[in-house]
């Protein structure tokens, strides 16, 4: 054995004691060099002000009118919870498994750290919740830059081992400023809501809901067993693509549980032998209630924040997708559900009608019902994927053809549910093509709010709102404008009496060629009737009788002045509803005349409030008187009159529950050839318009008895208010069965009018079997 000689063994201590201090001086510059970004080696580090607000993506959610959340717009799907609302078990799965010694140490685990270093890291990792933390809030090790533009990146970052190291060091460094700045409490808190569960989840609230539709405070042990698990690799551990590793991931979380006297070591070998359910549900943008409804007002909230933005000067900038907002909107989730519920039943028995009545033929047809040859071929041309296409194979068409009509793996929409299937794009083209669309939408015409939406029948496989994108020609619907002018102008009163006979219009009145409407039976009855019940009938000579008297102008101008947003042809034909508007504008117009004459803008936002819940911007909507109280009045007894009539259009609704012991006004209407149903329905508290047809206006079916808007649209509205009034809460709320509000000295009373053998019926009388004629 050797011995040192004292004089040697004193220059050893020495020297080592020099190299430590040596070592230690290079490691104090080491890590100030880092922290300062000496000569741009290193990157920068956040600011003070970056580690007391630490930034990150957290989706906007979109909140209805009754506190429902509706859904949310994310680029990274995260919604924030707080440290009190976590269930014991996420707590206590997280401390078992990633920090054992969280409450302990501050931001650095040395004995964890020593002992990766003892094993060259094959004791498992050493970073603590904290450092955790610090790298994904901050992004340590990831290429991207800061938001303000500084960069993260250095010259020595660039080099892979080195940088792993400086990241390290800068990721112990955030964690002692994470630590003085926070507590145990709120570190936790914050790592729980950054961090990622796979299947844009991110944040321990959105991987609770997408994989067990749970809240926070309700998971199991075995369930957060699963979440923690999965922190270590999201995509080794996805349950639904790798169950097996998922499995025995949960089970040595549950191990560790044990280990640390979180779990009862017999609790958990019961655990251990549980398989793992799921109730897997990931949230998109084509997932949840209103999907149309939240696209149709994005780009009015975009525009807002931008404007937020102006007047915020330097302070952080909002972003719809980041910041968090949350969006008080006027929808109400209860009528948004009975909407879609209501429209679905309807569509699916529409389709398989619409199915039978063309079985064996192509629904395509001209105006004589003649099959429309090269149809798809002409429609395919008009799409998209065609003139891709024909770019990429430099205007080839054979080629392009061969392509199209190459059969391909896809999945497709069916009322029974997607199916995945083989179909050439023609065939799928063909396939779709055969499929009715609808819209629906709701409004209390009381303050204009928007009360349900929904824009077509599925939001994934039809993006196209047939609420305010799309306008048809509204055919009879749009008649009560031209009476509401007639009524104002004092040509006539609800009790006036016309006939129905022919009215010619001809060069005087502005057009080249004569016009002779004809009723939807092609005859004329000749027959004197009230302007109600000529309107309840929805006779076409009465509304050419009226427009010739009044004028085109004078019509489009009203319809104009009281929510028709569109351009009208002023031609005669506009009488009987020829020129295209929306669902949107006919609701908004209609709800005049239950305002008592003023007009009240559709208002779908209340309130937007940033992450914290501070109010940013406050919405009122707007109110224009367009008609007298009279005149209102006058045309919601006239509507009622759809109902209540003998051989009303809409007497069909009284055999729904929405129309017994209830004033209810409606109007139906139906385009040539059958292209379109439209239903306006108005009481009290809701005014509602509901459109269906084909995306193409050749599609349709072949006769009036399927075809008319009161088999077509009438049945959806009656079913969803069937359902708002069968609902107590909404009862409570103010939707419910009750009279129209009449203005004082109005008294109208069309039954004392002379009799004749035209003399108008009671309303008392019984319903017909069948529903009311085509308008």
């Amino acid at each position: 054995m050797i011995k040192l000689q004292p004089g040697k063994y004193q220059r050893t201590i020495q020297s080592l004691w020099k190299w430590s201090i040596r070592g230690f001086i290079a490691l104090v510059l080491y890590v100030l060099a880092v922290n300062y970004n000496f000569f741009w080696l290193f990157g920068g580090m956040p600011s003070l002000q970056e580690l007391e607000n630490p930034k990150s993506q957290l989706a906007s959610v979109l909140i209805s009118e009754d506190g429902v959340e509706l859904t949310k717009y994310f680029r990274e799907n995260r919604s924030p919870v707080e440290f009190e609302e976590l269930s014991p078990n996420i707590i206590n799965a997280l401390m078992a498994t990633e920090d054992a010694r969280f409450a302990k140490h501050s931001g650095i685990d040395l004995r964890s750290t020593f002992r990766v270093v003892t094993s060259f890291g094959t004791a498992g990792g050493g970073s603590t919740i904290t450092q955790q933390l610090a790298k994904n809030l901050f992004n340590t090790r990831r290429a991207e830059s800061a938001e303000d533009g500084m960069e993260y990146k250095g010259l020595l970052m660039r080099i892979p081992k080195i940088s792993t190291v400086i990241a390290k060091t800068k990721e112990w460094i955030l964690a002692i400023r994470l630590e003085s700045r926070y507590t145990k409490q709120e570190i936790m808190k914050m790592y729980l809501n950054e961090v990622e569960f796979g299947n844009n989840a991110y944040g321990i609230r959105v991987a609770c809901k997408t994989y067990f539709s749970k809240e926070v405070g309700n998971v199991s042990v075995n369930e957060a067993a699963t979440l923690v698990g999965m922190l270590q690799n999201p995509n080794l551990y996805d349950p639904r693509r790798r169950p097996e590793k998922c499995l025995i991931r949960r089970n040595i979380v549950l191990a560790q549980m044990v280990k640390y006297g979180y779990l009862p070591e017999s609790e958990a070998q019961e655990l251990q032998d549980q398989a793992i359910l799921l109730k897997f549900k990931v949230e998109n943008h084509n997932t949840g209630l209103a999907p149309y409804f939240r696209e149709a007002i994005k780009k009015q909230l975009i525009a807002i924040i931008e404007d937020l933005n102006q007047s915020r000067g330097d302070d952080e900038q909002l972003n719809l997708y980041t910041s968090g907002l949350k969006i008080h909107t006027t929808l109400d989730s209860r009528m948004q559900q009975y909407a879609e519920e209501s429209m679905r039943e309807h569509m699916m028995a529409q389709q398989k009608k619409f199915y039978e009545h063309w079985k064996g033929r192509n629904p395509w047809v001209d105006e004589h019902m003649r099959e429309i040859k090269g149809f798809l071929k002409d429609a395919m041309k008009r799409t998209d994927r065609y003139r891709q296409l024909m770019e990429e194979m430099d205007g080839d068409e054979d080629k392009v053809w061969e392509v199209l009509k190459k059969p391909v793996r896809m999945t497709v929409f069916s009322w029974q549910g997607e199916k995945d299937t083989t179909l050439s794009p023609l065939d799928s083209l063909n396939y779709y093509k055969r499929i009715l669309n609808a819209g629906f939408m709701a409004m209390d015409p009381n303050n204009g709010h928007v009360k349900a939406w929904v824009g077509g029948i599925n939001f994934k496989y039809f993006k196209y709102d047939h609420v305010r994108q799309s306008k048809r020609q509204p055919g009879s619907t749009f008649k009560p404008f031209v009476y509401a002018s007639a009524i104002e102008s004092d040509i006539v009163t609800p009790c006036d009496y016309v006939v129905d006979e022919p009215v010619t219009f001809g060069q005087e009145d502005g057009i080249m060629k004569s016009w002779t409407p004809q009723n939807s039976d092609g005859k004329y009855s000749y027959q004197s009737m009230s302007l109600r019940r000529a309107m309840a009938r929805s006779i076409n000579t009465v509304s050419a009788k009226l427009m010739k008297q009044l004028g085109p102008q004078k019509v489009a101008e009203f319809a104009h002045r009281v929510g028709i947003t569109s351009p009208l042809n002023e031609t005669p034909a506009l009488c009987l509803g020829a020129s295209e508007v929306s669902i949107f504008e006919q609701v908004d117009a209609y709800c005049s005349f239950v305002n008592e004459g003023y007009r009240i803008e559709p208002l779908l936002i209340v309130s937007i409030e940033d992450k914290n819940g501070n109010e940013l911007r406050r919405f009122e909507t707007t109110t224009k008187q367009v008609m007298n109280k009279e005149t209102a009045y006058k045309m919601v007894h006239m509507l009622q009159g759809a109902v209540q009539e003998p051989g009303g259009t809409a007497e069909g609704l009284r055999r729904y529950s929405c129309a017994q012991g209830n004033e209810i006004g409606a109007k139906t209407g139906t385009t040539s050839n059958y292209s379109d149903g439209w239903f306006m329905g108005v009481t009290q508290s809701l005014v509602g318009g509901v459109w269906v047809g084909g995306d193409d206006r050749s599609i349709h079916f072949r006769s009036i008895s399927l075809g008319q808007g009161a088999k077509m649209a009438m049945p959806a509205y009656a079913m969803f208010m069937d359902k708002v009034y069968a609902d107590p809460s909404l009862r409570i709320a103010g939707y419910k069965k009750e009279p129209f509000n009449k203005p004082d000295g109005v008294d109208i009373n069309c039954y004392a009018a002379p009799s004749d053998s035209t003399q108008v019926q009671s309303p008392t009388l019984k319903p017909k079997d069948e529903d009311g004629f085509l308008n």
